[in-house]
């Protein structure tokens, strides 16, 4: 037996055992959380490959399904969230029909309004009229709160979980690095194994992919391409959270007044997060969507309800005339907010313009602001003085530049195409708000039956100062002056005081109907009825609108989330197929290394043999 024989035997038993140490490591973690099995495969040295080493220690896993897992785990997180927030908004409005539910509320509220202008002279009918709407107030201020505390939960969430994100971050890099550094293979597999956690953990945060490089190390990006780790260098989050939050809290205002993620660079530059599509999946994707998109919309909801609520007992509608190219409307006694609506056709196209009375000169406001989000909004002083409307709705006009010209008619004002133009206005309305908050008799059948608690005024759909719409949900209010005086909503239509006796049922007959009968237009910024179109409905419909809204939004997420954490199942069960220990198969692996250890074992002793016998010749 040559000397080759003994040094390959050698050898062999030693590949052997490092080949039983691995299955012993792989046995040994069958059950550890993020362990890859480990592998070992024999290589042959020396000349013409007359011996063998014991190779180097490997993970065994499918780098296909961990790139699945991972994207299946950022949906997951995405619609988990999304699921979460969704019911407790569709909780908020109550089972549809029920007489807790938002619509319940409101139904109880115009049914006591039916039962007044039946005993019109009844005051225990009187007062459970504005119990009721008190109630009803109530309830939409309660729901509007609710929807801003769970933005302030999601805001202080945000930063938790940014500083979650960064911390992995970190650590990734640092992995990264002793990867680099670090020679024995058992070792290497050891900190990958580290290093693949901290990216799927990373991953329930937002949408990453990891690139392997040819060093070892990995580079995170997010799935829109923003590099977060290379190598040993990681990118720093960090969340500039704004607190409590109100409905006045937006990521486009000017200053911003909520918080966003921005990731600064290890060379300095800087990288936000809170921008749309640069996160596109996981929690903070879902936090930032549901903060700054689904949530306002539902406070625009509430707040289009309550306007709708407060405006349809206030609100008359004037009409205008038209010839076909020019529309003649008087706008005497609006108020700043009232506005006037007026379709312009222009190189065949037609498209509303919307004047909004004001204390202060003509500006632009924000279309999705109004009940058109499509149409084209001016605001325009309410003259003073010698001044016209003519002068005013003119300089608001001129702001739009689209060749029209207001004239003066006795009290009317007549809109149409200026001189050398051709734009044609086919039709003009105007609301005019005819009440007072104070003197309940002013405008009877109509009564500021609800106000804006803010300074108990009746509510205009101001902008002076600010769009009053917004978080009108949590101010409306039932007007305090009828507490003291529960006797004009019986009053009669030539009622001028309390002190009349005449007690009639057309008031709450005619607010009865302002909300069950007639319909008001609603915004499209409500997701109510579409998303580029107005929506009339009701009152008392839009209010059952919104809650099957929500209910169908909440079902609808609730289904995704099921269909995802399926698939998220699904990932890991692939993943898992070829990545975990399987014992059966470690066993039949240890039955072939002791055969191949005997084998060697087997030529050693012969070896020994034959010396022996060689010295003892």
């Amino acid at each position: 037996m040559s000397l080759n024989a003994l040094s390959n035997a050698t050898a062999g038993l030693a590949a052997t055992q490092a080949a039983i140490n691995v299955v012993s490591l792989n046995v040994a973690n069958a059950g550890t959380a993020g362990y890859v099995k480990r592998t070992l495969t024999p290589v042959a040295t020396g000349t013409n490959n007359l011996g063998v080493a014991a190779g180097t220690v490997t993970r065994s896993f499918d780098a296909a399904a961990l790139n699945q897992l991972r994207l299946e785990t950022s949906g997951a997180a995405y619609t988990s969230t999304k699921a979460s927030i969704g019911s407790q908004l569709d909780a908020l409005y109550g089972t549809p029909g029920s007489a807790t539910a938002l619509d319940g509320t409101l139904n109880t509220f115009t049914q006591s309004l039916q039962q007044l202008a039946a005993n019109p002279t009844s005051a225990a009918a009187r007062t459970t009229v504005l119990g009721n709407a008190t109630a009803l107030a109530g309830q939409i201020n309660s729901a509007a709160n609710t929807v801003q505390t769970l933005r302030t939960g999601i805001e202080a969430q945000l930063g938790t979980d940014t500083t979650s994100a960064s911390a992995l971050l970190s650590n990734i890099a640092k992995l990264n690095t002793k990867i680099q550094n670090t020679t024995d293979s058992t070792s290497v597999a050891d900190l990958q194994d580290q290093r693949d956690q901290a990216i799927n953990s990373l991953s329930s945060y937002m949408d990453v992919k990891a690139t392997p490089q040819s060093d070892g190390t990995v580079t995170v990006l997010t799935q829109s391409g923003a590099t977060l780790v290379d190598r040993g260098n990681a990118a720093t989050l960090s969340f500039d959270g704004r607190g409590t939050l109100s409905a006045n809290s937006s990521a486009t205002s000017t200053p911003r007044s909520v918080g966003t993620i921005t990731a600064t660079l290890p060379g300095g530059g800087k990288i936000d997060l809170g921008e749309p599509g640069v996160l596109r999946s996981g929690s903070l994707a879902a936090q930032l969507e549901l903060r700054d998109q689904t949530l306002p919309q539902a406070q625009r909801q509430l707040d289009d309800l309550a306007a709708g609520l407060a405006s349809s007992l206030t609100d008359k509608t004037v009409t205008g005339t038209s010839d076909g190219t020019s529309a003649t409307i008087d706008p005497t006694g609006m108020k700043a907010g009232n506005t006037i609506t007026i379709p312009v056709t222009v190189n065949g196209a037609v498209r509303n313009v919307i004047l909004i009375a004001s204390d202060a000169n003509a500006t632009s406001v924000p279309a999705s602001e109004t009940n058109d989000s499509t149409a084209l909004v001016q605001t325009f002083k309410i003259p003073s003085g010698t001044a016209t409307y003519a002068d005013s709705i003119n300089a608001a006009l001129g702001n739009l530049n689209l060749g029209l010209n207001a004239t003066m008619t006795g009290s009317s004002v007549t809109i149409g195409p200026a001189s050398g133009n051709t734009p044609a206005v086919t039709a003009a309305t105007a609301n005019v708000t005819a009440v007072s908050a104070t003197d309940l008799y002013t405008g009877n059948p109509s009564l500021a039956l609800f106000v804006d608690g803010a300074n108990n005024a009746v509510y205009t759909g101001s902008f002076d100062g600010g769009s009053k719409l917004t978080g009108f949900a949590q101010r409306i209010a039932v007007n305090p002056t009828l507490s003291g005086d529960t006797a004009a909503l019986s009053a009669a239509a030539s009622s001028t005081s309390a002190a009349n006796t005449n007690a009639s049922g057309t008031r709450a007959q005619q607010l009865y109907a302002a909300l069950t009968s007639t319909q008001q237009t609603f915004s499209s910024s409500s997701g109510i009825g579409g998303v580029s179109a107005p929506y009339s409905a009701t009152v008392a419909g839009f209010a059952q609108d919104i809650i099957a809204a929500q209910g169908a939004a909440s079902a609808n997420s609730t289904a995704i989330d099921s269909s995802q954490q399926t698939a998220l199942s699904t990932a890991q069960s692939r993943f898992s197929a070829g990545a975990g220990v399987n014992i059966d198969q470690e066993m039949s692996n240890l039955i072939a290394l002791q055969t191949a250890y005997g084998a060697n074992a087997r030529v050693l002793t012969a070896a020994r043999d034959m010396l022996n016998q060689l010295l003892q010749i």
